[in-house]
């Protein structure tokens, strides 16, 4: 069972199509305007609703901050990724898409979608299996914007950047220690960027698959960044390249 909880990414959910989301589960006594409102939706999306006790919620959360209500939904992140690149739908998807190695924090996957979605990627694509997965903690980091940006589940993560290369795209690779500063790379092209985790980076297969490495130059005395603010500076610099912005 996949949950979605907290009164924002339950409203983003519903205010873009309810598809993902199969029942509402809202806390016994609570009231106010963006109940209101969250009821409402439901009704148009035709989601159901129920009250349970404040016990039941905070299990199904997992004792989490959830506002007083929690959403059943459909398991995210099934998109095909060959449908992804087939050439069909928005054209960002083909000039942009992150692709994430080692992500385990799911925070700082949700962190992530929400940059990838904010700085115009078209998709993410993640690994079955060492990788955390795009769960209620995940869902309520992205602020929502699991709802509008298709994430990817790569059985082989490895095989998926082979098709991405046959499809056209060039494969960026995030490394501090050995990447061109950013802004000395020319992205005139689709673009695939491999962002790794915090503490190992990309693995070393992964990382061989790459045509570029590219840094983020840093001052001070810290030599490293969160890993969802690097792809940030990253992915807005390859869209300036881009002409996008």
């Amino acid at each position: 069972m996949q949950v979605i909880y907290g009164m924002n990414p339950l409203l983003e959910s519903l205010e873009r199509d309810g598809g993902t989301l199969e029942k509402i589960i809202i806390a016994e006594g609570r009231g106010g305007e963006p109940f209101h409102k969250l009821l409402k939706l439901a009704g148009q999306k035709g989601v159901r609703t129920e009250i349970r006790d404040k016990a039941f919620l905070d299990r199904l959360a997992g004792q989490k901050a959830h506002q007083g209500v929690v959403g059943i939904c459909k398991t995210y992140g099934q998109a095909g990724i060959e449908d992804l690149l087939a050439g069909e739908g928005d054209q960002d998807n083909r000039e942009l898409v992150l692709i994430l190695d080692g992500i385990t924090d799911p925070r700082n996957l949700g962190a992530l979608i929400r940059t990838a979605h904010c700085c115009g990627a078209g998709s993410v694509i993640v690994p079955q299996n060492r990788s955390a997965s795009v769960t209620a903690t995940a869902v309520k980091a992205s602020a929502g914007a699991v709802n509008y940006i298709p994430v990817a589940v790569a059985a082989n993560l490895s095989r998926a950047i082979d098709l991405m290369k046959k499809k056209g795209f060039w494969i960026y690779g995030a490394d501090a220690g050995e990447g061109k500063a950013v802004y000395d790379l020319d992205y005139d092209r689709p673009v695939g960027l491999i962002m790794g985790s915090e503490g190992k980076g990309i693995r070393p297969l992964i990382k061989s698959k790459c045509d570029y490495l590219v840094s983020v130059p840093m001052l001070g005395q810290i030599n490293s960044l969160n890993v969802s603010v690097a792809a940030g500076i990253i992915m807005y610099e390859i869209m300036r390249k881009q002409g996008r912005i």
